[in-house]
């Protein structure tokens, strides 16, 4: 464990908060307000049919984008038990705006109430939407990637490995802001939290029961839910995994970046030091987490051909 970054520093004030069964029941229920459209980049909410009900996508989309343009489809963090769309409308709204290019943002069931595999078949389902209505999107099907933070990167490594198997649609690149990808993780007895914020151990099992419907560590686990449990990762899209040193995640996210690689998928590992889970949304304004959502966009942007 390191020292926090000298741009997170006031970290060490941060409490680091217990996930429980009722807190989350009440996070399900706050509705966050959306950022109001800026004058370059109009914003829709569209509902879509899935698998277990109507699933709400929000459509960011520049104003002077030449067409067709690049897509990301891009997933909410939350543990798999939180969060909304609206909690990344900021990066989203920027992505748009400097890449032009447009971003659906999609929602998907949460645990407890609903458990794996309903979160994948919901950002399947998303997925799949942009795809079928690239047209009226102004949408280039050969520059599509898929996105997130934390859970939803999670997810959408589990949806990179999903798509791959069914053969229906390619995404092109994927964009995995400190992922939670091994459940296999609460099991380390070695793990040193004390700079942890945000996202602790406790925390990462609760999260990871809740979604399972299970212990996690157990056998059998499906990798379409634990990416890290994987055997075969070749073929998948090109990846960029960003995370901080002091993250619970820096540990799985490193090793899959490296089989990654083994399995000749490139994949481009950005590490930051000193720094914690979710540092550039709570501290976003320091040079540290500038930089980091800078590297996010140039590895985008290169990948999908930015407008």
């Amino acid at each position: 464990m390191t020292d926090f970054h000298p741009e997170l520093k006031l970290a060490r004030f941060i409490p680091r908060l217990k996930s429980r069964m009722w807190s989350t029941k009440l996070q399900q229920r706050l509705t966050l307000r959306g950022a109001k459209a800026p004058d370059d980049v109009a914003i829709e909410t569209v509902s879509i049919a899935g698998p277990g009900g109507p699933i709400r996508l929000k459509v960011f989309r520049p104003r002077s984008a030449t067409t067709p343009a690049p897509a990301l489809f891009w997933l909410h963090g939350g543990g798999y038990i939180g969060g909304s769309p609206e909690q990344d409308d900021g990066r989203n709204i920027e992505f748009a705006r400097r890449l032009g290019m447009v971003v659906v943002a999609g929602t998907y069931r949460l645990s407890p109430g609903a458990r794996h595999p309903a979160a994948i078949e919901d950002a399947y389902a998303g997925l799949t939407w942009v795809f079928d209505h690239a047209s009226e999107l102004g949408v280039d099907t050969a520059r599509i990637a898929i996105g997130g933070a934390s859970a939803g990167a999670g997810l959408a490594a589990g949806l990179a490995l999903y798509a791959h198997d069914k053969g229906e649609v390619t995404p092109v690149f994927q964009l995995l802001v400190y992922p939670m990808l091994d459940d296999r993780t609460v099991l380390r007895p070695d793990i040193d939290s004390t700079n942890m914020r945000a996202w602790i151990p406790q925390n990462n099992r609760f999260g990871w029961t809740a979604y399972l419907g299970q212990e996690p560590g157990s056998p059998g686990i499906p990798d379409y839910a634990a990416p890290a449990r994987r055997v075969d990762l070749s073929g998948l899209p090109p990846a960029w995994i960003g995370v901080g040193t002091n993250d619970l995640f820096h540990d799985e996210d490193a090793v899959y970046a490296h089989r990654l690689v083994e399995a000749g998928v490139p994949c481009e590992f950005v590490e930051v030091p000193g720094a914690f889970h979710g540092f550039d949304i709570l501290f976003r304004k320091t040079g540290v987490a500038r930089g980091f959502t800078e590297l996010q966009l140039v590895a985008l942007g290169a990948a999908v051909g930015s407008t």
